[in-house]
């Protein structure tokens, strides 16, 4: 057997390559979906929400979520709550106290988050899918702090109502690859504030990274030619 190296976030689409027999050397490119926690990326940022044009040996980074700022590193993953606020200010919306997110971080801590965004201290910029499941999680009010890994995450799809209409929207795929979420996340927020329940939350909010997915594979179809995708 052969041993490969490959960077952290191609790793599972090797993974899924090499699974379904398609590792040879000389198969096309598939398209890549590699949504995650939080590793780091090619370009010193952390990455966790990326479209990957990949084969087992090579990829190219065809689109991801816009970064925010997570504040503390890795500390973040403990507290959706903080991550929440970090989504929150990205997208510029309001820090109401009627946001479970808001009211389960206490003035001084706030006063010190919006420091640490402001000025870029002690935060590193993270494209995490994993940590907006942790945002929507806690702006639901279901999960501000996690005793294990996935926890708030796990938790926003258990309280998924399947029954529940509509669905959030992402923002288009810019020239640079990124993907804006400040529309989800400010949509979720609006929710919340209307009384809107977390299991309705959670569908809508769920069904937008279906779509994103759906339109993200599409466009690379369309633009590179691709007829698989590897999730």
């Amino acid at each position: 057997s052969e041993l490969v190296r490959v960077q952290h976030h191609p790793d599972p689409v090797a993974s899924v390559l090499a699974e379904s027999g398609r590792a040879a050397p000389g198969l096309p490119p598939v398209i890549g979906v590699v949504f995650d926690g939080t590793g780091y990326g090619t370009d010193r940022t952390i990455w966790g929400g990326e479209v990957l044009v990949a084969t087992t040996s090579s990829f190219e980074r065809a689109a991801h979520l816009s970064p925010v700022p997570l504040p503390g590193g890795d500390a973040a993953i403990e507290h959706p709550a903080r991550t929440a606020l970090a989504h929150l200010w990205a997208a510029g919306v309001e820090w109401n106290e009627r946001l479970p997110s808001v009211a389960a971080v206490g003035d001084a801590d706030r006063t010190v988050l919006l420091t640490q965004f402001v000025r870029s201290v002690q935060t590193v910029p993270t494209s995490s899918m994993g940590r907006l499941f942790d945002a929507v999680a806690s702006l639901t009010g279901l999960r501000h702090r996690v005793d294990f890994e996935a926890q708030a995450a796990i938790e926003l799809q258990a309280a998924a109502d399947p029954t529940a209409l509509g669905s959030y929207s992402f923002g288009p795929l810019a020239e640079s690859g990124a993907v804006d979420a400040g529309s989800v996340v400010a949509s979720v927020a609006a929710d919340v504030l209307d009384g809107v329940p977390a299991g309705v939350v959670s569908t809508r909010f769920h069904r937008a990274v279906v779509n994103l997915v759906v339109q993200l594979a599409d466009r690379l179809r369309v633009t590179q030619g691709l007829q698989t995708v590897a999730l």
